[in-house]
C-alpha cells in the first residue's frame, strides 16, 4: 500500500488558527502547560508547534488512553521521555487508572521550585494554574472531568468537540484552563497523518476510509497478528491490506449482490473496533523507531 494514496490528509479549520492565538494570549495566566497525548501514538499525537507556542513554560506530558496501548511499549515511552528530561506520566482517564500520578508529578517535579519559592514568600495558598492542551480526540475533556470530579467539559469520541476555553477547579490547589484541541497547519510526515487518522484524531470524512483500513490491517498483521487472529478468526500472514479487508468482510458476512464484499462497511467496522479497544491493547509507534 503506497503512502501516496493518502498523501492528501490535511486539516486545519479556522477555529484551530484561533486556538493557536488563544494559547499564546493566555500563557501569562498559567504556571505550566499540560499536554495530553495518546499513549498509542505518543510522538504523532504531540503538536510539534506546541514547544514554540508555550515557550518558557514548564510542560508535563500525560500519555492518556494507556489501557488501549501496549503496556510494555508505554513503559518504554515513559523511560524515553524521562531520559530526554521531560516529565511524563501515563494514565487512563475513563477508568481513572494512574490519575494520582498527575498531581504528584505536577507539584513534586514540574513545579517543585516554584512552589518552594511561594512557600518561602508565604504564598503557599495560591493555586497552581495550568493550561491543558492537546490535539483533538486525545481525551482532554475526559481528563479534566476525571480530575475535577465533574462533567463540566463536554466529552464525545470525535475530534473537535471543545471549541472554547474554560477554567475548571481541581480542589483548592489547582486550576485548569481547558483549551480547544489544535492540530498543525500541514503534515510533513504522512506516517504521522496516517497514525492520527487511525486513532480518529482526524475526521474520517477527509480520508479514504478503505485505504486507511487496509493500512491499519497491514500494520496489525505485522505487529499484532495474534490480536487480529483472535478478534476476527482469520489467517493474516503475508497478505496485503486489500486481501485482508476482503477476508475480514467475508468473515463478518458483509456481502452485497453477486457475493462481493462491502469493503467500505468492513473498513468502518474495523476502525470503530480498533478505536474502541476491541482488537486489543495496541501501540502504533515505538520509541526505538
Amino acid at each position: 500500500m503506497s503512502e501516496t494514496e493518502i498523501k492528501s490528509i490535511q486539516w486545519f479549520p479556522g477555529h484551530m488558527a484561533k486556538t493557536r492565538r488563544s494559547i499564546k494570549e493566555n500563557l501569562s495566566l498559567v504556571d505550566a502547560v499540560v499536554e495530553i497525548i495518546d499513549a498509542r501514538i505518543p510522538l504523532s499525537s504531540q503538536n510539534p508547534e506546541m514547544g514554540k507556542m508555550t515557550a518558557g513554560k514548564p510542560r508535563l506530558l500525560v500519555l492518556n488512553k494507556r489501557d488501549m496501548a501496549d503496556s510494555n511499549v508505554t513503559d518504554r515511552w515513559i523511560s524515553y521521555f524521562r531520559s530526554q528530561g521531560i516529565v511524563a506520566v501515563s494514565m487512563d482517564c475513563k477508568s481513572g487508572k494512574g490519575m494520582k500520578q498527575f498531581t504528584s508529578a505536577l507539584e513534586n517535579q514540574l513545579l517543585k521550585d516554584l512552589l518552594e519559592t511561594r512557600r518561602a514568600k508565604g504564598m503557599s495558598g495560591a493555586p497552581v494554574r495550568v493550561m491543558i492542551v492537546g490535539i483533538p480526540n486525545v481525551g482532554k475533556s475526559s481528563f479534566i472531568n476525571r480530575m475535577s470530579g465533574s462533567k463540566k467539559a463536554k466529552v464525545e469520541d470525535r475530534p473537535g468537540v471543545t471549541r472554547t476555553k474554560q477554567w475548571v477547579k481541581l480542589g483548592d490547589r489547582i486550576e485548569m484552563l481547558d483549551m480547544p484541541g489544535v492540530l498543525w497547519p500541514k503534515f510533513e510526515d504522512q506516517g504521522v497523518a496516517r497514525r492520527l487518522a487511525f486513532t480518529g484524531a482526524i475526521k474520517d470524512d477527509i480520508v479514504d476510509i478503505e485505504t486507511l483500513a487496509m493500512l491499519l490491517l497491514e500494520y496489525l498483521a505485522e505487529n499484532y497478528p495474534a490480536a487480529l487472529k483472535e478478534r476476527y478468526k482469520m489467517d493474516v500472514s503475508g497478505q496485503p491490506g486489500k486481501d485482508l479487508l476482503e477476508l475480514l468482510g467475508r468473515k463478518r458476512g458483509m456481502l452485497i449482490s453477486g457475493g462481493e464484499v462491502n469493503t467500505e462497511r468492513a473498513a468502518i467496522m474495523l476502525l470503530d473496533e480498533f478505536r474502541a479497544g476491541k482488537i486489543g491493547s495496541i501501540s502504533l509507534e515505538m520509541p526505538e523507531e
